[in-house]
């Protein structure tokens, strides 16, 4: 049986898939942004919290590095109505991809903060320099520099990890695709062509990512 490859009604849908494609683009970014606040307020909790809140946080991140990330989804759109907590689709993805990414975030931020040799702190202060100052001169490069390509990988995953929400008919790139293929039965061609997209995109932010990090946070040499 031979099988004859027609792109022509795929390409008639090409400003569904954009539209896909933004909204998976708005959903990475605002559960990135929101995620990271998440992943801060628990590094901090972790690294000067108290003994309980540390506990808290350790099984926090256990769970949700122990659990498929489809089965969050799930649990958050189909468990918690039964407890009176209601989410659209969309707002069950993006719940569910905060909440996944701030565990990630957590440990990251984590080793970001640690990195900084406690003795480069100390003579900060010896030197009379305010805590803004010994954040802003001595921590915060140094700690983005060691977070850098954990977080920008991160975010590529969680970009990714945004097709798996069409499971619960979020508007995203994979759904919008779903909605075609039902439409036009040419399965090859439609996810053929998503597939290129979420590679034109993994390749087009690891660019500007490097990019990044090679402008502005490269570290000197001696």
């Amino acid at each position: 049986m031979s099988y004859e490859f027609d792109f022509a009604d795929v390409f008639a849908a090409w400003p569904e898939l954009l539209q896909g494609l933004f909204n998976s683009l708005v959903l990475s970014a605002l559960a990135m942004a929101i995620g990271m606040v998440v992943s801060v307020a628990g590094a901090l909790g972790k690294t000067s919290g108290p003994k309980w809140l540390v506990r808290i946080i350790d099984e926090y991140i256990e769970l949700i590095r122990n659990t498929p990330f489809l089965i969050q989804i799930f649990m958050i759109y189909f468990g918690l109505p039964s407890l009176g907590l209601k989410f659209s689709s969309n707002g069950a993805a993006l719940l569910a991809l905060v909440v996944n990414v701030g565990a990630y975030g957590i440990e990251i931020i984590r080793a970001g903060i640690e990195s900084i040799q406690k003795g480069q702190i100390e003579a900060g202060k010896s030197l009379g320099m305010r805590p803004l100052q010994i954040f802003r001169y001595i921590i915060l490069k140094p700690a983005i520099q060691a977070i850098y390509p954990s977080l920008t990988s991160q975010f590529i995953l969680l970009m990714l990890n945004t097709s798996v929400c069409s499971a619960i008919a979020a508007s995203e790139l994979t759904a919008v695709a779903g909605d075609i293929q039902s439409r036009t039965f040419r399965s090859f061609e439609v996810y053929f062509i998503v597939t290129c997209m979420y590679l034109g995109l993994s390749v087009f932010f690891w660019s500007v990512f490097a990019g990044i990090e090679r402008t502005f946070l490269r570290k000197p040499t001696r």
